[in-house]
């Protein structure tokens, strides 16, 4: 059984708002097919790091999300700023099970074991906070890494942080999300939201104190998932 992770699918097999228009995302949706079938086994599991689905609503998410169904392995899915559709856990695990996605599961306040890892992390938030509205919703932020954080600690496995912002981007930190991963000992982070040539120059990726980063970002990893193990 093997770990994967990728971000920013960006679909919109439901809705009007296909991402070929930008460049370097021509033909996507058959490309990350194409790459998930070639990699990804049935026993496997794929993190899916935010900016998922374009759709606004949660019941609009049905053609996106039977998509993901349908692609081979377990999918652990977690909130990026474009998920308009996000809702309680417990709203989105109902709507999972009626719409019979059994593949997909939605990562929020909690964690998933997948062998020797267990999966957690947040959405996470800008880096620079400078609006009151900005810190509250960093605070809330740091809140849920927390929690899922020792929810993954509590079974014994060794967590792996997936995030959709980045912590570190140029040369900028978010020192909240930071403390958090470092009080945890967290080795290994993994996240999504950049693109473009010009902004993932800027991205962090490598060893930082400890910790080795990774963007994942789909059209940074060529729509291919990535190997966590």
């Amino acid at each position: 059984m093997s770990l994967f992770a990728i971000a920013d699918l960006h679909l919109s097999l439901g809705e009007n708002k296909p991402m070929d228009v930008f460049v370097g995302w021509n033909d996507y949706v058959k490309r990350l097919t194409d790459n998930w079938n070639r990699i990804v086994s049935e026993n496997d599991t794929v993190v899916i790091a935010g900016d998922i689905s374009w759709a606004m609503k949660l019941e609009e998410t049905y053609t996106d999300f039977k998509f993901i169904d349908s692609l081979p392995g377990k999918k652990i899915l977690l909130k990026g700023n474009h998920d308009y559709w996000w809702s309680t856990k417990s709203k989105m695990d109902k709507y999972l099970a009626e719409s019979k996605f059994n593949s997909v599961s939605i990562l929020f306040n909690n964690s998933y074991e997948c062998d020797e890892f267990s999966v957690c992390g947040t959405r996470g938030w800008f880096i620079e906070n400078e609006s009151s509205e900005d810190i509250k919703v960093l605070n809330r932020e740091v809140g849920r890494l927390k929690t899922s954080i020792q929810c993954a600690q509590s079974s014994g496995k060794e967590p792996v942080v997936f995030l959709h912002y980045p912590p570190i981007y140029g040369g900028s930190i978010c020192n909240e999300i930071m403390d958090v991963l470092f009080d945890n000992n967290i080795s290994k982070c993994y996240y999504g939201h950049i693109h473009g040539k010009k902004n993932m120059k800027a991205a962090f990726e490598g060893n930082y104190r400890g910790i080795e980063f990774k963007l994942i970002s789909c059209d940074k990893v060529s729509f291919i998932p990535v190997l966590v193990r």
